[in-house]
């Protein structure tokens, strides 16, 4: 598994993850790819709105009392809808990416380097265009009562 982040200048940092996610490796990842990519940036935590889905180390206490620590806000975010995530479609970009390689990686550590040079590859036009999109997904949404909509 691989933990990533994105805003709309660029990719933040990312991580392979290796075990089982549970709140306390999700907050160690948050306490060192999120904040990284936070002061990399030089973002004010303030005026972040953070948005992650409702995987379950995603929602225990720890981790919220974590983003309350940090005054760093949570965007609610509706269950089963990752389709609405622009997250998702940039692993969609980046496996396209990886598939495009003539050579298969040999094994997981090869193919942690293939993810990140292509993370490390990716434009800061797609994490805009993908951060962009959202209002408009969101709005087909609520045109649809949160019913099937088609990806726009």
């Amino acid at each position: 598994m691989i933990w990533g982040c994105m805003m709309s200048q660029d990719t933040g940092y990312a991580c392979w993850v290796q075990g089982r996610m549970d709140s306390n490796l999700y907050v160690s990842i948050l306490e060192d790819e999120l904040l990284w990519t936070i002061e990399f940036y030089k973002l004010k935590q303030k005026k972040i709105i953070f948005q992650q889905d409702g995987a379950c180390p995603h929602t225990t206490k720890k981790v919220y009392d974590w983003f309350k620590d940090h005054k760093i806000e949570v965007l609610d975010w509706p269950a089963h809808s990752p389709d609405l995530n622009p997250i998702e479609h940039l692993w969609d970009h980046l496996k396209r990416q990886l598939a495009r390689y003539n050579k298969e990686a040999k094994g997981v550590h090869e193919l942690w380097e293939y993810i990140q040079v292509e993370w490390n590859d990716i434009s800061k036009d797609i994490c805009s265009n993908l951060v962009v999109s959202m209002r408009r997904h969101v709005r087909a949404v609520e045109r649809a009562k949160g019913g099937y909509t088609r990806y726009q």
